[in-house]
């Protein structure tokens, strides 16, 4: 019924992983994708996603804030059949753990590896879209969701001219942004994906917990109010979304 298209449990996630998996299936979360932020990273949600123990995919790349770092076999990780995105990649300026040059060009060199494989991307952008736009346009035939996305109407539409999907988590549930919200509701139902980012951005009335899979359904909830729309609209939309977007089985 659900997909999480974003979490990161499959390393150094206090929780049981057994335990959060079977309230994931219990709150019909059928599918999830594990998101690499580092080369290490990458590697543990590939092996996480072939251990049989639910339904999980792999994304592979290395995080703007660990772009410092080498970035090279991402390219090798990408050849693997569990892999089904490059991410997550991008640029952050709020954050500047690496500088703005070589966060442009790890995330150059890994839209390369996206084109060359043929694979969607999961971006991570923050304070950082006017260097951002010119370097997704400088690439035919990108595709892909920007993560976690709380920026501007201007931008959203930007992102939807280009295609793109908009990532929709815990945020959602507890910003007392009005224009945030705004932005929310304006998304279009056929562009929009819904994540967790878990361990992180637990949703209400969950804050101060640790976030898992699970909490899809919560946001779910949250967007179908808002929206007047039955839990099942968004549940088909979303994972309609998410399947084609991932090519998900």
């Amino acid at each position: 019924m659900f997909v999480d298209t974003h979490c990161h449990i499959h390393e150094a996630y206090e929780l049981s992983v057994d335990e959060v998996l079977a309230r994931a299936a219990e709150a019909e979360v059928t599918r999830l994708l594990c998101v690499g932020t580092s080369e290490e990273s990458s590697r543990l949600a590939i092996a996480f996603t072939q251990s049989g123990r639910y339904a999980a995919y792999a994304a592979v790349g290395v995080h703007p804030h660990d772009t410092k770092n080498s970035h090279a076999d991402i390219a090798e990780l990408a050849q693997n059949d569990r892999v089904v995105a490059i991410g997550e990649v991008g640029l952050d300026y709020f954050y500047t753990h690496s500088d703005k040059q070589t966060q442009i060009a790890a995330l150059k060199a890994q839209l390369r590896v996206a084109t060359d494989n043929n694979l969607p991307v999961i971006f991570h952008v923050r304070e950082a879209f006017d260097d951002f736009w010119p370097i997704f346009d400088s690439f035919e035939g990108l595709r892909g969701v920007l993560h976690s996305f709380t920026d501007s109407a201007e931008n959203l539409q930007k992102a939807l001219d280009r295609g793109l999907y908009i990532g929709v988590n815990g945020i959602s549930t507890f910003t007392k942004d009005e224009d945030q919200q705004a932005m929310f509701d304006a998304i279009p139902l056929e562009s929009l994906v819904l994540e967790t980012d878990a361990p992180f951005l637990t949703p209400k009335p969950y804050r101060g917990k640790i976030n898992e899979p699970a909490y899809v359904r919560i946001i779910a909830e949250h967007l179908a109010a808002r929206r007047g729309l039955s839990l099942e609209e968004i549940a088909q939309a979303t994972t309609h979304n998410a399947t084609a977007l991932f090519a998900l089985s």
